[in-house]
């Protein structure tokens, strides 16, 4: 098994332009041997995923993610893009329930990383930005690169 300095991090920066993270929360994934194999190699896409929460009985499924094939597995492994258990309290799927209620809300897969031997998501409850305010973050983005590039070039 690789050390914690090895094992990767999948991040979904797109959802971080396209959405004001309100809330977050740390579950775990259900995976298939021949998908954790591809999760350790990096090949996961979170970029179109989102997070359907369900009342009866209280359940998290995660849609649209892709998780590349894994080739040595043949016709034994795992469709690239199916709906995935998440692992949370009933407590923790109640409130995220009450948070949908609110009209924009949406949850939305933020981060897949290790944990020990386990993967872990981390979900956010979400709100879709206007198009002003994605404006406004690549200017404060652009404005922080700027000061970035002018501090490196006066030491």
């Amino acid at each position: 098994m690789k050390k914690p300095a090895q094992l990767p991090t999948i991040e979904n920066r797109k959802a971080r332009f396209e959405y004001a993270i309100e809330d977050t929360l740390e579950v775990g994934i259900v995976l298939r041997g021949s998908e954790i194999k591809v999760v350790r190699e990096s090949r996961v896409s979170l970029a179109e995923g989102w997070v359907q929460p369900k009342a009866v009985p209280p359940s998290l499924l995660l849609h649209n993610v892709h998780i590349g094939e894994y080739k040595p597995a043949g016709t034994m492994g795992h469709k690239p893009v199916r709906p995935r258990e998440l692992l949370a309290n009933k407590v923790e799927i109640r409130r995220l329930l009450k948070a949908m209620d609110s009209k924009g809300c949406t949850i939305v897969p933020l981060k897949l990383y290790f944990k020990g031997a386990w993967a872990k998501l981390l979900i956010g409850i979400a709100k879709g930005k206007k198009a002003h305010d994605k404006r406004q973050a690549i200017k404060d983005r652009d404005t922080k690169r700027d000061l970035q590039r002018a501090m490196s070039k006066r030491m």
